[in-house]
């Protein structure tokens, strides 16, 4: 089976297989990594992966998990960001909408053709 060598932040270099690793390629580039469980220290290590690094992985038997970044997420956002009180507002404004939909659910809309 292939070894993959990698590094830890805390133990250094570590050897693993295919299966400990996970690779997420994104349509964003600069968002592609690779993830794995480090066998000495349990701890979850995260990194880059560059185009280089998604080939050799992938040759190595390591399948990898495409994600599609949504379109909304790329769009440029202008103004200001909402704050808790808008929340709050927004909040407020869909109460009062609830009793005013009561009301009109109250009212009969149908007719009876006699």
């Amino acid at each position: 089976m292939t070894t993959i060598k990698a590094s830890c932040p805390t133990c250094g270099d570590v050897e693993l297989t295919p299966p400990q690793v996970r690779l997420v390629v994104c349509t964003v580039s600069a968002w592609s990594f690779y993830a794995f469980h480090c066998p000495e220290c349990a701890e979850e290590v995260r990194k880059h992966a560059t185009d280089d690094v998604v080939r050799l992985l992938t040759t190595g038997g390591v399948p990898a998990e495409h994600w599609a970044v949504p379109a909304e997420v790329l769009e440029e956002h202008a103004g200001a960001s909402i704050s808790w009180d808008d929340v709050l507002d927004f909040t407020l404004a869909l109460e009062d909408t609830d009793v005013l939909a009561a009301i009109a659910g109250a009212v009969p809309t149908t007719r009876h053709l006699a």
